[in-house]
């Protein structure tokens, strides 16, 4: 395994993060559980529950629920840190300055007007919703080295 992702405290994304964030990276920490286990066990994927820890998604009552009992905090205190609406898009300057970001960035801004006309030619116009949306992140391992396959689902 690579490793557990936490949340450095003197990072400069800090103070843009919800309470709720260093709340639930504190207990992840704490459990040494990684985003895969904390989906198996609230049934969600992986990037929908990191997606929760960086109040970038909307909590339901079944998530706070689980995610008090698995990481043992208060129910109470997720109930009113995540009970609110997510506040979108204001985490990452632009052009991002971390480096795994910004070449998720680049890889839109060099091939966002290809996926563009091919999304447009396959579907006509319109647009990929990111709100009826999934993702996964997968692994492969093959004679060339390892590689990140990410999947992006949207409604068109």
């Amino acid at each position: 395994m690579a490793g557990i992702a936490t949340l450095d405290a003197a990072s400069p994304l800090v103070p843009r993060l919800p309470l709720s964030s260093a709340t639930l990276f504190t207990a992840k920490a704490q459990k040494g559980l990684t985003f895969a286990q904390l989906g198996e066990a609230l049934g969600r994927d992986e990037v929908a529950v990191a997606a929760l820890f960086y109040g970038q998604a909307q909590a339901s009552e079944a998530d706070i629920q689980k995610l008090a009992q698995t990481l043992e905090i208060p129910q109470v205190v997720l109930e009113r840190q995540l009970s609110g609406f997510p506040d979108r898009g204001h985490m990452v300057d632009l052009p991002p300055k971390e480096p795994l970001i910004y070449r998720l960035f680049e890889i839109v801004q060099n091939y966002g007007y290809a996926y563009k006309a091919v999304l447009n030619e396959k579907f006509g116009d319109g647009i990929m919703s990111a709100i009826s949306f999934t993702t996964k992140v997968e692994k492969e391992v093959d004679e060339q080295g390892t590689w990140a396959v990410i999947t992006l689902r949207g409604k068109w």
